[in-house]
């Protein structure tokens, strides 16, 4: 199941990418950096929901394997 940051991090992402290209459409210059920056965040926000869920599993089949 995706972590909370990680699905965070998707929204921002798709938003930061329709604000990118509205500025790209409109000229706006100042619009189509903002969404990029917010783009970027978001994927830096996925990738590290990501590594949690990933420790998470990790820690799971460790604590399996020791019958925990």
């Amino acid at each position: 199941m995706p972590d909370m940051d990680e699905l965070k991090g998707k929204a921002r992402e798709a938003g930061g990418a329709v604000q990118e290209k509205a500025g790209q459409a409109t000229g706006d210059r100042e619009m189509e950096v903002e969404g990029n920056e917010k783009k970027n965040e978001g994927k830096l926000e996925g990738a590290w929901g990501k590594a949690k869920n990933a420790a998470g599993d990790a820690a799971d089949a460790v604590k399996d394997k020791l019958g925990h």
